[in-house]
């Protein structure tokens, strides 16, 4: 029995344990089945990975399979960021793209993330069917033909230049002019990530100062989990106070999550890079439109939206219900408290890229610091704090945790009032003073995450240790 399963991020697993050859060309023969059901083999397949241990071995054994089964496949001779896979698929028209990643997962694990047509993530109904076609397949199913074999007679293709239009886009939609003019100082942390070479073309165009910490490969992330947090931002918020830089910019493991160091070391958080973007579009930039959020993101962004008049749309974790609906609501962007967000006009899934560039031209184009600007706006909507706790669990934790929360429904004692409480994503406990609670499994780490926001980081601990004292699990 395969123990392949798709979450919001695609398939993770532990390398060595899961993630092993066997595994990985059942789910490239999983991805045959499903492209000829849906009878969408006419078109390559485009595969990009990451800086992961065994990502391009990963990534050659997919394209083994893709050949053997009559499906050509677009190969990427370096490593690459999802965003530009997403790209190339929603440009080229593709049906499919795979990046060969997990994120902002530890160095012990990778994954296999599949894209769809229009540079989407694939949803959650093409993911099942794709878990339900690998239940069936025995590892005597497969055939391969040797990667080699298969670039000589041009089944594998490489892509020459792949970056050109991902970056070209980006470019004509920048205030190139006004980046230039400011001439902004910056320290790039790509954490030995993917994403390193298009920023840095987009940064070097526009006349920025741009240095670099953590831009080789390593497939240990110098030790540390390559995601953009304040946990892990450590010495580049350092380095950036004693270099004097403006700003620090930090990407995760594949390029789509974001971080932020201002100029005196502070750690700019996922949902003030989201609350200061969308100001910029809208009162900056003119445009108009609203804006969407996850349900464990920022409640700022529903104040900030009501004040211009727009609103703010609420949907599930999972960066396809963002983009999603981005395009029902013709939304400004959309984004997530974990690091991803995304502009209209731009790919559907998260891109870290294009989000970076246009920080940077926001502090061009209003010539302040982004401490500054969170200072004023925070005296205009008021003070968010968003406070997370992560808890492993066991088996018989989860079951109980289920129970509680899901089944019983039963609730903490809060001591203030509850507006509503929704389970359409986990448990959600909406506060009538805009504060609110979260709590959901993980879907990609075996974890239990609680999320709350509140106008301090105490109360909205408060919420937290409530749940914790609730499940047990102090």
């Amino acid at each position: 029995m395969h123990n392949i399963k798709f979450g919001t991020g695609g398939w993770r697993a532990i390398i060595g344990r899961d993630f092993i050859e066997s595994n990985i060309r059942l789910v490239a023969k999983g991805i045959c089945l499903l492209a000829k059901e849906e009878g969408k083999t006419d078109k390559p397949i485009i595969i990009g990975y990451d800086h992961r241990f065994l990502s391009e071995n990963a990534a050659k054994w997919i394209a083994e399979v893709l050949v053997a089964d009559g499906i050509d496949v677009w190969f990427l001779g370096r490593s690459a960021p999802t965003p530009l896979i997403m790209h190339t698929v929603l440009r080229q028209e593709l049906y499919y793209g795979i990046e060969i990643t997990a994120s902002h997962n530890p160095a012990s694990y990778n994954g296999v993330k599949l894209i769809v047509e229009e540079g989407r993530d694939a949803p959650i109904e093409t993911t099942a069917r794709l878990e339900e076609l690998i239940a069936t397949l025995k590892e005597e199913d497969i055939e391969s033909t040797p990667f080699d074999a298969a670039v000589e007679a041009g089944s594998v293709t490489y892509r020459k230049n792949p970056f050109n239009g991902f970056i070209d886009d980006i470019l004509s939609v920048m205030n190139i002019p006004a980046m230039r003019e400011h001439g902004a100082r910056v320290l790039f942390d790509p954490m030995y990530g993917s994403g390193t070479y298009p920023l840095m073309v987009i940064l070097c165009t526009a006349r920025c100062t741009v240095d670099m910490i953590h831009n080789t490969r390593d497939a240990h992330f110098g030790g540390n989990l390559p995601a953009p947090t304040v946990a892990g931002l450590g010495e580049l918020a350092t380095k950036v106070q004693n270099g004097k830089y403006e700003l620090g910019i930090a990407f995760d493991g594949d390029g789509d999550r974001l971080g932020i160091i201002d100029r005196n070391g502070r750690y700019i958080s996922a949902n003030e890079i989201l609350v200061m973007l969308y100001w910029y579009l809208h009162e900056i930039k003119g445009w108009s439109g609203p804006v969407v959020r996850n349900l464990a993101t920022t409640h700022m962004l529903d104040v900030m939206a009501a004040d211009f008049g727009e609103k703010c749309y609420e949907v599930p974790v999972g960066f396809k219900y963002i983009s999603s609906m981005i395009d029902e609501v013709d939304a400004v962007l959309g984004g997530e408290s974990s690091g991803g967000l995304t502009v209209r006009g731009h790919i559907h899934g998260k891109d870290s890229v294009y989000a970076a560039s246009l920080f940077v031209e926001m502090i061009s184009v209003v010539e302040k610091s982004p401490s500054e600007i969170l200072a004023e706006l925070e005296a205009k909507y008021g003070k968010f704090v968003l406070v997370e706790d992560n808890i492993s669990f066991t088996a018989e934790q989860k079951e109980l945790a289920n129970k509680v929360i899901f089944t019983d429904k039963a609730l903490p004692e809060f001591g203030k009032k509850i507006a509503r409480v929704g389970y359409d994503d986990g448990c959600k406990v909406y506060f009538e003073d805009n504060s609110f609670v979260i709590c959901r499994f993980s879907g990609t780490e075996p974890l239990l995450r609680i999320f709350a926001e509140a106008e301090s980081a105490e109360i909205a601990s408060s919420y937290i240790d409530a749940f914790r004292k609730l499940l047990a699990m102090n």
